[in-house]
């Protein structure tokens, strides 16, 4: 776990550095995505659109878009 959001829990308080990578605005679980991913576990690309306030269409093509930059790994790997 982040030391930022130990220290955040400790603090009870939602984390305020939204520059961070892992920040998601959901002060619920300390605007973390690893608190989110701890409680949460896996989430459906409906429950991700909801909880990042954009579309499911959208979260789908964020989806596809990183599967076809990571696709090329195991398209050399099956050789």
């Amino acid at each position: 776990m982040r030391k930022c959001l130990l220290v955040c829990k400790k603090m009870k308080v939602a984390c305020p550095i939204n520059e961070c990578t892992y920040w998601v605005n959901y002060k619920v679980e300390h605007n973390c995505m690893f608190e989110s991913i701890l409680i949460n576990g896996s989430m459906t690309l409906r429950e991700t659109a909801a909880r990042l306030n954009i579309s499911y269409v959208r979260v789908k093509q964020i989806q596809d878009k990183a599967l076809k930059k990571i696709g090329h790994l195991f398209d050399d790997e099956a050789i």
